[in-house]
């Protein structure tokens, strides 16, 4: 069930990347809802979407 919620996540992450506060902002809901090692898997997969979307790069500073 818990992998479900990391690809929502994914999703509404793609969804929202036109703003980057509505970005931070799911990126932070997505820390209290997935376990730690799929968080973790997350902020790899985030590091490489901002790369490819710099307008994304604030968020992660």
């Amino acid at each position: 069930m818990s992998r479900s919620v990391y690809n929502y996540t994914i999703d509404v992450l793609k969804k929202v990347s036109f703003n980057p506060l509505l970005f931070k902002k799911e990126l932070s809901k997505a820390s209290s809802r997935l376990l730690p090692y799929e968080y973790d898997e997350l902020i790899i997969w985030v590091k490489k979407f901002t790369f490819e979307n710099p307008h994304l790069e604030k968020v992660l500073v």
